[in-house]
């Protein structure tokens, strides 16, 4: 039985980590920032040092998701969730002797040099350049900042205390529905970048739950958290190979799945 920690479980990824395990092999343990109704979960507040170690003790897995999630945000709105959060997550593994954490990293450390201006990270250029996991990290935003601060501190304590990293820079999660939406309402450089960007559901469970149960060759681990998606500028054959991740869905099929339903509600 492996004990599993995660933080962030409310979050739309906090979410899809709850149903990445199954099987009876592992014992989640979920904490948020608040208590909700529809989650069995523990409040935390991760700015909390002290508390943070308390929360891990029996754990050996951690996936610290917790964080202000908003590419918008401000320094001051990311600094203590993303910098001091972070922080204290890998010295609470460490004081816990925990195997592993995975660190929700971002798209966002890398997206920089592909967007169209430097202030529309969400959006990217016709003919992007591809992004593998161990290309130089480039954010594009304050909050991109803080992930690369984030894969710093991964590295730093998976060689200095010997545990498991995986930073898993994860891509758009959206239904396929949301999706269709978001490419509905957005410019051609802002549906580039949710085509190339979407994380399905299905396959959001799949990289956690590989990320999480994987046997490693090697530590500190980057991967890319996205879709086998057709238009992807993030390189998935590395992940493929390090995690045994196999990503299942493709926007460029779900719209197409959409584009092919509508048409055949216009013919009848």
């Amino acid at each position: 039985m492996t004990n599993i920690a995660i933080t962030g479980a409310s979050g739309n990824v906090g979410q899809e980590a709850v149903d990445a395990f199954p099987d009876d092999d592992h014992d989640l343990t979920l904490f948020s920032h608040s208590e909700t109704e529809d989650l069995d979960a523990t409040p935390l507040e991760i700015t909390d040092r002290e508390a943070f170690v308390e929360a891990l003790e029996d754990q050996d897995v951690l996936i610290h998701l917790a964080a202000n999630p908003s590419p918008r945000a401000e320094w001051d709105e990311v600094q203590g969730p993303n910098v001091d959060g972070v922080y204290n997550a890998f010295e609470a593994a460490a004081e816990n002797d925990l195997e592993r954490v995975v660190f929700a990293s971002s798209n966002h450390a890398v997206n920089m040099r592909n967007t169209v201006s430097g202030i529309r990270p969400e959006s990217t250029i016709g003919s992007p350049t591809i992004v593998r996991p161990d290309d130089p990290a480039d954010p594009d935003t304050y909050y991109g900042v803080t992930k690369v601060f984030g894969e710093a501190m991964g590295s730093y304590y998976a060689k200095r205390h010997g545990f498991e990293v995986v930073n898993l820079r994860i891509g758009w999660l959206l239904t396929r529905d949301e999706l269709r939406q978001e490419c509905q309402e957005r410019d051609a450089s802002g549906e580039r970048y949710a085509r190339a960007m979407w994380l399905s559901p299905g396959d959001c469970r799949r990289v956690l739950n590989a990320a999480a149960t994987a046997t490693l060759d090697r530590s500190p681990l980057i991967a890319h958290g996205i879709s086998d998606n057709s238009e992807r500028f993030l390189s998935l054959s590395e992940t493929m190979l390090d995690l045994g991740y196999r990503p299942q869905d493709d926007a460029e099929e779900a719209l197409s799945d959409d584009s092919n339903e509508r048409d055949g509600l216009e013919s009848t």
